[in-house]
């Protein structure tokens, strides 16, 4: 029995990836036991490194719960500041005005070219020299900037790769029936390009979250990553039980983001399922301009 991707794998072929599988498998526990064997002759599995974070809440108030709520206060200004902005510039590039495509490429190309982290430097130096920001909150200014300007540039781009990837037959039938353009975009492309660019979209989000950590880094951004690096020099020698818990963090936060994302995406394609009804020519004509709902009555 074939399938439509690919061809029944015959036995040779279920015994060949048995034998892989079993080969991979032991490779991964042996590698898992290396790295376990290894921590534990230098010490780092000692219950006095792991006890600050699981019989004492110092640990967590002092430098975790402060350095992840900088981390989602960072992620969330830059996620609500580049998505409808991303979402503008990449309806802007599909313009048929060449005032409004041209600037709006120039400007997703150009901030999409260069590193986030230069961006946050440039921001950083931006605040110090021509705003009156203190000094206190120019770390947290100059991530979101370089978050910003970057990622809504690279949503830009998946919104407009989203909204070509629909069938340009339902651009054509909704002009034929009178639609102006900016109805036929909010109306038909958008609400269907939404679901397809979901799950690029949370991609982008978590790109976000982790990039944070580059403001910890060179900028002196008390957010989590860098709160670890701190941490780890307050109690000694527990700079892998510090940036273990800090990764775990990191992968529930993450791993809730996309979790959300794939339920969101599936509840928006199980509501968009055609109940096979005919639309009729009143709820046609309802979507059309007030102007050419009585042009169409005319030549009809």
């Amino acid at each position: 029995m074939s399938s439509v991707l690919y061809d029944a794998q015959g036995p040779r072929a279920k015994r060949r990836n048995i034998v892989l599988t079993v080969v991979f498998v032991v490779a991964l526990a042996a590698l898992l036991w290396w790295v376990f064997s290894t921590l534990k002759d230098k010490g780092q599995l000692e219950w006095v490194l792991w006890e600050p974070f699981f019989t004492s809440g110092e640990a967590w108030s002092t430098y975790i719960w402060p350095g992840l709520e900088n981390t989602l206060k960072a992620a969330a200004l830059a996620m609500i500041i580049a998505l409808p902005l991303g979402a503008v510039l990449g309806i802007a590039r599909l313009s048929d005005h060449v005032w409004i495509r041209v600037p709006a490429a120039v400007v997703v190309e150009f901030f999409r070219a260069i590193p986030v982290l230069v961006l946050m430097i440039f921001g950083l130096a931006l605040f110090a020299e021509y705003t009156d920001v203190s000094s206190d909150d120019r770390p947290l200014y100059a991530v979101v900037t370089g978050l910003v300007l970057y990622n809504a540039s690279v949503l830009a781009e998946i919104v407009r790769a989203g909204i070509l990837s629909l069938p340009r037959g339902q651009s054509e039938a909704a002009a034929a029936i009178g639609l102006r353009k900016n109805q036929v975009m909010r109306l038909i492309l958008l609400p269907q390009a939404v679901t397809a660019m979901l799950p690029a979209i949370v991609s982008q989000l978590v790109v976000i979250v982790k990039d944070t950590a580059l403001g910890g880094a060179v900028l002196t951004f008390p957010e989590l990553l860098s709160s670890a690096n701190t941490m780890s020099g307050y109690y000694g020698a527990n700079v892998i039980a510090s940036f273990t818990v800090v990764s775990v963090i990191f992968i529930v936060l993450n791993f809730s983001l996309t979790s959300f994302a794939s339920w969101l995406e599936g509840r928006l394609r199980r509501g968009k399922k055609s109940t096979g009804a005919v639309v009729g020519a009143g709820a046609v004509e309802e979507l059309a301009a007030p102007g050419e709902h009585e042009e169409l009555q005319k030549t009809a």
